[in-house]
C-alpha cells in the first residue's frame, strides 16, 4: 500500500496552527491587526522547527533535551542535525537544510530558480590554489546563456572583469547581471581571450531532459538520455500536479521502444536527485520484468512509523515499480549510468532500485552516497515564511539494500576533464565514449583515463546553489508536506 501522502499536510497545519495561533492570541488582537501580517519572531519560528525535527525528523532520538532557541533560526536548526560535523560519521546528517523563503526551496525543488541558464565549475589553474577559471558543464535552451553564444565546454576567466579568486568568485558570480570574459587553453591553461559576454539572471523553469538520441552500431541500438534532475513538471506553487517532463521521458521511451533500442545509457552526472516519484517513473521505464516489484522502501524513525502503521497499515512506507506502456526493460539485460561526485540522491535510487532486476553498470566517479531522503515542511497560514527539508528516512531496495553513504563506486573509473569538454552526446566524449566501448566493443575515444587537465582542483560549482547543495532525494510523490 502506498501512504496517501496529500493527507500528511493535514497532520501538519493542524499542529502547527495550534501552536501558532495559541501562542499568539494573548498578545494581539485579530480583529484589529491580522495574525498573518504579524512577523513570527525568531523563538516562534525555533519553536515551530523544534515541533516538527522531534517527530519527523530520522534522528528524532538524537535531539538535544535542552536547545538554545535564542540562536536565529538557520542556526538553531543546524544545532539540531546530528552528528553534523564527525567526518568519521557515516552516517551522519550531511544533507538536511532550511532557506529563509519556504517559496523559494519549493521552486527550486520544482527546478524553477533565478538563473543565467548555464551550470559551471570551478577550478585552481595555480599551484597556490588561488586563481580560477570557470569551465561551462551545460547550458539550458531558451535561456540567457544560451541566447549570449554560451555553449558546454566554454571557459571563462573573469567576471565583470575581476578575476576569479578564492575571495571574490563567490560574491561576483551572486550578481544578477554578469559579464564573463571568455577564455581559451594555451598549452593546457586557461588564459583570457580578448571576448566578453554578458548575460542577466532571470527566474527560468529547468527542463531536466536535455538531451536524447539513439545510436546504431552494428546489431546495437543504444539509447542516451542526459536527465539532470528528478522534476515531474513545470513548478507550481500548488505542488507537483503537472506531469510534463515525466510525460516527456515517457514519449522518449516510447520512441526508444519503436526504434528497438536494446541497450541504454543514462546520463546522471550533474543530476543531484529530487522528486521520488519522477524516480519511479524512469526506473519504471527501465526495469526489467519489475511488474508488481518493490522498486524501494522508507525507513522511518520509530515514532512516525509507529502512528503511520496504525493509520495506514502496514507497508505505507513501500513503492512498486509503475506499469509504463513504454518501459523497454523486456529488450535490456542491462544498462550503463553515466556518474561523477554530483550524482546524488533519486540518481542513486535508481542505481540501487535497479539493481535486484538487472546488471547496472555505472560508468565515471564515485557517486554522492545520499541513501536518505527529506520532507518539505513549511507553515501552511505563511506567518512562517522559513522552509526546512529535513532528512526523514532511510530508503532500501527490494533487497533491503540500503547501506550506500559512501556512494557507488564507478564499475569503469574514467575522469571527466576540467576544461575543454565535448559536448553531449558526441561520441569522442570520454564518459560516453567509455558506455559505446563496453556495450559495443568500438572504441569512439582515447582510452579510458587518458585525460589532460587531471591535475586540476575543483573550487566550486553552480551545482552546489542547487537545492539542498545539490543532493536531493524528496518524498514529494503527491505535494510537499505544509
Amino acid at each position: 500500500m502506498t501512504i496517501p501522502l496529500a493527507l500528511r499536510p493535514a497532520l501538519l497545519v493542524t499542529l502547527v496552527s495550534a501552536c501558532l495561533f495559541t501562542s499568539c492570541e494573548k498578545e494581539y488582537n485579530p480583529d484589529t491587526v491580522p495574525l498573518s501580517n504579524l512577523p513570527a519572531t525568531n523563538q516562534e519560528v525555533n519553536n515551530w522547527i523544534l515541533t516538527n525535527m522531534r517527530y519527523y525528523y530520522l534522528w528524532n532520538d538524537k535531539i538535544p533535551a535542552n536547545t538554545d532557541t535564542t540562536l536565529t533560526p538557520d542556526k538553531y536548526f543546524l544545532s539540531l542535525l546530528y552528528d553534523r560535523n564527525n567526518s568519521a560519521n557515516r552516517d551522519r546528517d550531511r544533507f538536511s537544510w532550511i532557506q529563509a523563503s519556504a517559496d523559494e526551496l519549493k521552486a527550486s525543488l520544482g527546478g524553477q530558480s533565478k538563473t543565467t541558464g548555464m551550470d559551471y565549475k570551478l577550478y585552481y589553474f595555480d599551484q597556490a590554489r588561488t586563481t580560477i577559471a570557470g569551465s561551462v558543464i551545460y547550458v539550458l535552451p531558451g535561456s540567457p546563456a544560451a541566447a549570449a553564444g554560451f555553449k558546454r565546454g566554454d571557459i571563462f576567466t573573469k567576471v565583470n572583469g575581476q578575476a576569479l579568486t578564492t575571495d571574490t568568485y563567490s560574491s561576483l558570480l551572486a550578481g544578477d547581471v554578469l559579464t564573463f570574459t571568455m577564455g581559451t587553453l594555451v598549452n593546457g591553461v586557461p588564459t583570457d581571450a580578448n571576448q566578453t559576454r554578458q548575460v542577466t539572471k532571470v527566474v527560468f523553469q529547468e527542463d531536466p531532459v536535455l538531451l536524447d538520441t539513439v545510436y546504431t552500431i552494428g546489431a546495437k541500438k543504444i539509447g542516451y538520455v542526459v536527465y539532470n534532475q528528478f522534476n515531474p513538471g513545470v513548478y507550481k506553487s500548488s505542488g507537483p500536479t503537472d506531469k510534463t517532463y515525466d510525460n516527456k521521458l515517457d514519449n522518449v521511451f516510447g520512441e526508444f521502444k519503436q526504434q528497438g533500442v536494446n541497450e541504454l545509457v543514462l546520463d546522471f552526472r550533474y543530476n543531484p536527485g529530487g522528486y521520488v516519484s519522477s524516480s519511479n517513473n524512469l526506473a519504471s521505464l527501465v526495469g526489467k520484468n519489475i511488474a508488481g516489484k518493490v522498486y524501494y522502501t522508507q525507513l522511518w524513525n520509530p515514532k512516525v512509523t509507529a502512528d503511520y502503521d496504525k493509520k495506514y497499515n502496514p507497508g505505507w512506507n513501500t513503492q512498486n515499480f509503475i506499469t509504463k506502456a513504454t518501459n523497454i526493460g523486456g529488450n535490456l539485460n542491462r544498462v550503463f549510468i553515466l556518474t561523477t561526485g554530483s550524482t546524488a540522491s533519486a540518481s542513486e535510487l535508481v542505481i540501487n532500485g535497479l539493481r535486484p532486476f538487472m546488471t547496472v553498470t555505472t560508468i565515471g566517479n564515485t557517486t554522492v552516497g545520499k541513501n536518505v531522503g527529506s520532507i518539505t515542511i513549511s507553515d501552511a497560514n505563511g506567518r512562517i515564511k522559513w522552509g526546512m527539508q529535513p532528512l526523514t528516512f532511510k530508503s532500501a531496495n527490494s533487497q533491503g539494500f540500503t547501506d550506500y553513504p559512501t556512494g557507488f563506486a564507478p564499475a569503469v573509473e574514467v575522469r571527466e576533464p576540467a576544461y575543454a569538454m565535448k559536448a553531449f552526446g558526441d561520441l569522442s566524449e570520454p564518459l560516453l565514449g567509455e558506455a559505446i566501448y563496453q556495450i559495443s566493443g568500438t572504441r569512439t575515444t582515447a582510452r579510458r583515463g587518458v585525460i589532460t587537465n587531471e591535475n586540476f582542483i575543483e573550487a566550486g560549482s553552480s551545482l552546489d546553489q542547487k537545492a539542498g547543495g545539490g543532493n536531493m532525494f524528496v518524498d514529494m510523490t503527491d505535494k510537499p508536506v505544509k
